[in-house]
């Protein structure tokens, strides 16, 4: 069913993320994927991995987040198009007080080869 892969995906996707393995975390969306991260708007994956990597440059090791819990709020089907969103509650230190809570949207569209990749990402502060 295709609800348990675009499931599975995400939860691949998640798992990258929590784990700090960077680049995996992008193949996970499609050359052409939009995403809206910190209020600004990335018209493609290369667009936003150039403002990744000069971020990253900025830091002697890239920081693997202390905690991300998520939660699906909702995932809609739409033929060959999915939209999950959800919420995050991540900490970035271990003894931080401080959980960043974010509520994101993932548009996936099915490809021929049959998997879900990541056309939009729009990631947005999420209200208490």
């Amino acid at each position: 069913m295709d609800s348990d892969v675009v499931i599975a995906t995400y939860e691949q996707l998640v798992s990258s993320f929590r784990e700090g393995r960077w680049d995996e975390k992008f193949t996970y969306f499609a050359p052409e994927a939009t995403i809206v991260d910190g209020g600004r708007f990335f018209g493609s994956l290369d667009e936003y991995r150039s403002a990744w990597n000069r971020w990253a440059s900025q830091h002697d090791e890239l920081p693997v987040p202390a905690s991300v819990e998520t939660t699906v709020v909702k995932l809609q089907l739409f033929g060959e198009v999915a939209v999950l969103t959800h919420a995050i509650d991540g900490r970035e230190e271990v003894d931080a007080d401080e959980i960043e809570r974010e509520i994101e949207t993932i548009v996936f569209a099915k490809e021929q080869d049959g998997r879900w990749r990541i056309v939009h990402q729009h990631i947005a502060p999420r209200a208490e």
